[in-house]
């Protein structure tokens, strides 16, 4: 018999919180189930499959991350405000490892959710925002945003995966790192489009 008040969003919760203790890898529809203390089958009642769980995870990660960067940014500009946002995302990224594998793996996700999801489409403004503030406007815009997302992610990855073996502290590293990202911004190299590669 299923639990009383066994929602989506419930279901959702219990799968992020087992992927940031045992990895997004591990949560299995069994797995959530036990720990809500259902059967395997109640789950399905509230989502289609693993995959749709998995997306959903993705999407409330990608709520509480970008809620926090806005938080963290409001007010802020120049390099006030791309630290605050590079420390939020770092800050998530280590308080929830699971749930932020999920916002960088392709996850096929649900349109309907998705299109109700803030989060992403909030992520996207909010990066945007912050790059005008150093005077981009396309295509740089849109370079730049990948730069700080393979920079944030290379960053965050290696760090959780034990590769930053040298004795100098990944913190100082981090501050070095974006001190070069606000130099490099304020000093954005004049856009090549349109020359053959």
């Amino acid at each position: 018999m299923a639990r009383a008040g066994l929602t989506a969003e419930r279901v959702t919760i219990a799968a992020a919180e087992l992927a940031d203790e045992a990895g997004l890898d591990q949560v299995t529809m069994a797995r959530v189930a036990r720990r809500l203390g259902v059967k395997d089958a109640s789950l399905y009642t509230h989502v289609r499959n693993l995959e749709d769980l998995r997306g959903r995870i993705a999407l409330l990660a990608a709520d509480e991350k970008t809620l926090r960067i806005a938080e963290a940014t409001a007010g802020r500009a120049g390099k006030d405000a791309l630290v605050a946002y590079a420390n939020a995302w770092r800050e998530y990224a280590h308080r929830h490892p699971g749930r932020y594998t999920a916002t960088q793996t392709p996850i096929r996700i649900d349109p309907g959710l998705a299109a109700d999801a803030p989060g992403p489409r909030r992520a996207i403004e909010l990066t945007y925002g912050m790059l005008r503030g150093y005077g981009l406007a396309e295509p740089d815009l849109t370079d730049a945003v990948r730069l700080l997302r393979s920079t944030f992610h290379g960053f965050v990855a290696l760090e959780a995966a034990g590769g930053f073996a040298h004795k100098r502290s990944p913190q100082d590293s981090w501050v070095r790192a974006l001190d070069a990202l606000h130099t490099l911004l304020e000093h954005w190299p004049p856009s090549r489009e349109g020359e053959s590669s």
